[in-house]
């Protein structure tokens, strides 16, 4: 019988070891594994390199791992906004290597290595430092330049449903990142609101096919509460919580 859930997330994140590159999935916080990450810096993995859209927020999740002093290289799209200052300062000490990828060659690079593509040409970052010694060519007039694709040994990302089987639903832009991040990885890890039974879910409606998953965690409702406010979540079938009583 297949069934690729697993009881809690430190079985989940088990086996991710020094020096290991781990896709995070994630636009900023919208799908986020959270639970995942924080499970991650329980293991005390060091020397990490970490492949996410962003370099954290604020002091939790993807930040709180890189505080925790166990990430030496990122690769991301956008490594700076106002809340980014646990990045920033990491890297203005010299403590954090940076691999900055435009977003739309980011998602490409990782989506080729779940294709096995080898090697495309792209024009984004032609005549910038984004390019500066790599092979170009020019088509049909235009210069582009060969990018490699990006893989993982670990993808850490979050859908809404799954069924044993891993099949993945995600929640609207929840979604972002984490169906390529899947195809990319030697080990996917996923955590979701809560399990569905094995043929609720409409094949129509799957993102993510189970073949591409190693393991699935239930991590219950999600929701985000700052100072006692309320910010957004639904439950899992969906639902605001807006009018829950939300713990500050």
């Amino acid at each position: 019988m297949i069934d690729k859930s697993v009881a809690s997330v430190t079985d989940a994140v088990a086996g991710i070891e020094d020096g290991s590159t781990v896709m995070i999935g994630g636009f900023g916080r919208a799908g986020q594994p959270v639970e995942l990450i924080d499970a991650l810096i329980a293991t005390g993995a060091k020397d990490l390199t970490i492949v996410n859209n962003n370099a954290g927020n604020g002091d939790t999740g993807l930040a709180a791992l890189l505080a925790a002093g166990q990430v030496t290289k990122i690769v991301c799209s956008f490594p700076r906004q106002s809340d980014s200052w646990v990045f920033d300062g990491l890297y203005r000490d010299g403590k954090i290597e940076l691999e900055l990828v435009p977003q739309g060659n980011l998602a490409e690079r990782i989506r080729a290595a779940g294709a096995g593509i080898g090697a495309f040409f792209s024009p984004t970052g032609v005549g910038t430092q984004l390019a500066e010694g790599k092979e170009t060519r020019e088509i049909d007039g235009r210069t582009y330049a060969l990018e490699y694709p990006i893989k993982a040994d670990y993808a850490l990302i979050s859908a809404y449903r799954a069924d044993r089987w891993g099949n993945l639903v995600y929640r609207e832009t929840a979604r972002n990142f984490g169906p390529i991040m899947a195809t990319a990885a030697a080990t996917t890890v996923v955590q979701v609101d809560a399990m569905a039974e094995l043929g609720s879910i409409d094949p129509e409606h799957v993102v993510t096919p189970g073949i591409f998953v190693d393991r699935v965690v239930p991590v219950g409702e999600r929701r985000w509460v700052k100072d006692g406010v309320f910010l957004g979540g639904v439950d899992i079938e969906g639902r605001s919580l807006a009018d829950k009583e939300v713990a500050s």
